[in-house]
């Protein structure tokens, strides 16, 4: 047994082994060469978050996924390229709207070179995923272009926030479901299409990653408030103080709503105030810690990771579908 990947995966057939390692240090290499560049400074930032490492989730779900046709088909490597270059430039994105000062153990782009440099950085990745994506075929720009108008729609209804009278809780889902689970999704189908999987095994894969993909979001929720940064790789409780709504914080304001409870209405005022205020922040960062809606948003993490997988069953039984399904429990592990 030999662990691969994120999460200390554990991989079993030393064929599958080969296969996965092989193609992440593939995916390595061409992650490199994509954000090269003729000026030095852009391949500087472009290769920043690169170089600092990164679970490469994205490009571990499309080996796995390769598994179900030909693991040596010629786009497989590049698809996950795309998809770890489209999620790479979300991040330059995410750090500015954000105004986070650290990702991945490293200061972020707009911390070390400013928000102008660090957008379009994030913009010149996008350009380079799209150049890889041309080469695969109109299908797979059509897949990509889809799951990014998804990816996009749900950061602005995360920006707009829920309409009048709809659950936020219902509305966060959604959003998360186009932010993390297009992409995730996307993975996995690029990497059973590439590989000539049949039109079913595709479908199945691709609804496996929608639902693992809001599992590993929400699983980052979790670590959000519960972790120390040397766990998460970023700042505890950034979301929380730029006043973000995840759903720990969710679950808190439903839970105030339903039993108005004081602690909880307490609670939920101390959110309201000024949390760039370090005292205040370690304050509601600690009271979240200890309080039930935690424990909460730890429930909905399983719950996604059950449904995907839930959705695996219909695949045949080999060592890739086992590692897909571990996957599943890793991501409940990261939010335990």
């Amino acid at each position: 047994m030999t662990v691969v990947g994120p999460f200390g995966l554990s991989v079993r057939d030393q064929a599958l082994e080969a296969d996965v390692q092989a193609g992440l240090a593939a995916v390595e290499e061409g992650l490199l060469e994509a954000t090269k560049s003729e000026v030095p400074f852009i391949t500087e930032a472009a290769q920043h978050l690169v170089r600092a490492g990164g679970k490469r989730f994205r490009p571990l779900l499309v080996m796995l996924a390769a598994q179900f046709g030909d693991p040596y088909a010629p786009g497989i490597v590049p698809s996950a390229v795309v998809v770890e270059l489209t999620h790479l430039a979300t991040l330059y994105h995410d750090d500015v709207m954000d105004e986070a000062a650290v990702r991945r153990g490293v200061d972020s782009a707009n911390t070390r070179w400013g928000n102008s440099v660090a957008v379009l950085t994030g913009d010149f990745l996008f350009a380079r995923a799209s150049q890889i994506l041309a080469d695969l075929g109109p299908e797979a720009v059509r897949v990509q272009a889809l799951a990014f108008e998804r990816l996009v729609t749900g950061q602005i209804l995360e920006t707009a926030g829920p309409s009048d009278g709809r659950d936020p809780v219902e509305h966060y889902l959604d959003v998360l479901g186009g932010k993390t689970g297009s992409l995730v999704a996307v993975s996995c189908r690029f990497g059973a299409m590439m590989s000539g999987a049949d039109e079913t095994v595709v479908d199945v894969l691709t609804q496996y990653g929608e639902r693992l993909g809001v599992a590993f979001q929400l699983a980052d929720d979790v670590l959000d408030i519960a972790s120390d940064s040397h766990e998460s790789g970023k700042t505890p409780g950034t979301d929380l103080r730029e006043g973000i709504p995840t759903l720990p914080v969710l679950r808190l304001r439903e839970r105030a709503a339903r039993l108005g409870l004081p602690e909880d209405i307490a609670l939920c005022e101390l959110l309201d105030s000024d949390l760039s205020d370090d005292a205040r922040h370690a304050e509601a960062l600690a009271a979240l810690r200890a309080h039930p809606a935690l424990e909460q948003a730890r429930r909905d993490t399983v719950r996604y990771a059950e449904e995907a997988r839930a959705a695996l069953v219909p695949l045949r039984e080999c060592d890739a579908k086992a590692a897909l399904l571990e996957l599943c429990d890793a991501v409940v592990h990261r939010a335990g």
